[in-house]
């Protein structure tokens, strides 16, 4: 089978599993019950996902990742701020997201159990990755690592107010995701001026020279 059919198929998988993970959780019962519904139209699940629930987690992820990267490449991001792209990027993820949004929270549920952090630490990695590639970043340098660390907090902790917001169209969640992304982008700035005054305190001692020592 090649890579973009085992994806098809992994894709057709994950969507029909979806729906049961609402009553049966993030578990082998909703995934075998997805493969049910495809009448056997799909491989056997075990043959898609030999990691099992984990491998399904971290498809979950790709599978938004894609999605989100395609409404993305519609924008015209070179007209707005970074800040404006950062905020963008994960409203488009919200989005998506929102006719999953119970399967969400099953699925957090189950990543918090023990020995799967790890795995909820790759999707997270990986999204907040697109997202900065998606939205026209070529760092290569040590930013490139300080920026996803920030923007998976960023994200982290966008989802968990998202996912109790009942406001209209979840605007208390966007006001939420500004004021994250505000607090974030002044970091910098801070680090900035930290330096400057340092510097400043110690440009005196660098005058300083000590006497030498004569025999």
């Amino acid at each position: 089978m090649s890579r973009s059919k085992n994806t098809e198929e992994r894709d057709h998988l994950l969507l029909a599993m979806l729906p049961h993970v609402l009553f049966d959780g993030w578990s082998e019962k909703a995934l075998l019950a997805g493969y049910e519904d495809l009448g056997g139209k799909s491989p056997d699940a075990q043959l898609l996902f030999p990691g099992g629930l984990r491998e399904a987690a971290k498809h979950f992820g790709d599978y938004m990742d894609r999605q989100m990267q395609a409404e993305l490449a519609k924008l015209d991001l070179e007209k707005m701020s970074m800040r404006e792209r950062i905020a963008m990027g994960i409203r488009v993820r919200l989005e998506l997201l929102t006719p999953h949004r119970e399967a969400v929270r099953r699925l957090l549920a189950f990543l918090a159990l023990p020995g799967n952090h790890f795995t909820g630490m790759q999707i997270t990695s990986r999204t907040v990755d697109t997202i900065w590639h998606a939205i026209g970043d070529t760092s290569t340098d040590f930013s490139y690592y300080s920026k996803r660390a920030l923007l998976a907090g960023v994200y982290g902790s966008t989802i968990l107010y998202w996912l109790s917001d009942n406001s209209e169209e979840f605007l208390e969640t966007h006001d939420f995701l500004d004021r994250r992304i505000a607090g974030v982008l002044k970091i910098p700035n801070i680090q900035n001026k930290i330096k400057k005054r340092l510097k400043r305190l110690t440009a005196p001692l660098s005058r300083i020279q000590r006497p030498a020592f004569r025999l």
